[in-house]
């Protein structure tokens, strides 16, 4: 990845926010505060003009990582802006992108305490990095992120706000699984074919 993919990546990720941030505060409204799409909204909004001029994929990353924290709320802008953070210092140490997702998926698991079937962001982060571990592909990686986002309407939620309500959690798709999916297909968007 060099620093023109990671900003057209984070350019995807801004409109695809936008375009769906009404989705993403439905499904948070149904088990979570109501607020993912709108936080995820002002956060990479926000990313857009701070990664103006960086010339390296670890430093355009690493600034929307910290970006995220300053901007976001709630629980989503410290998990993506860690992730992210993890994943610029990753690529500026010379880690490829498996490596880097590899950083990410452990900077959530290390703030959040999530794991695999908890109905977080991670049920939809660790399998696309399994699927790029094992073909290289950003579409594939997208594709096992959505899937597994999809995977978590059968869950009950054990970590976050969700895990409030108990057997109440379970039908409902997880907003923050779902961002994720979204954040790996604009990636794969974006990517040259």
């Amino acid at each position: 990845m060099d620093s023109t993919l990671a900003q057209t990546w984070l350019r995807a990720v801004a409109a695809a926010v936008d375009h769906r941030q009404q989705e993403l505060t439905e499904l948070d409204a149904a088990i979570g505060d109501g607020d993912h799409g709108s936080n995820l909204h002002r956060g990479f909004t926000a990313v857009l003009p701070a990664i103006e001029g960086l010339d390296s994929a670890g430093a355009v990353l690493t600034k929307a990582g910290s970006t995220l924290i300053s901007k976001v709320g709630g629980a989503s802008g410290p998990l993506y802006g860690k992730a992210f953070r993890a994943m610029g210092g990753t690529l500026t140490e010379g880690g490829d992108f498996g490596a880097a997702l590899a950083a990410g998926l452990a900077a959530i698991e290390k703030l959040g305490g999530a794991a695999p079937g908890d109905k977080t962001i991670v049920d939809a982060w660790a399998p696309a990095l399994a699927a790029f571990e094992r073909t290289g592909s950003y579409a594939d990686a997208a594709a096992a992120a959505e899937q597994g986002a999809l995977d978590t309407v059968p869950l009950q939620a054990r970590k976050g706000r969700a895990s409030y309500l108990g057997p109440r959690s379970v039908g409902h798709q997880d907003p923050g699984a779902t961002s994720t999916a979204l954040i790996l297909r604009a990636l794969a968007d974006s990517a040259p074919g």
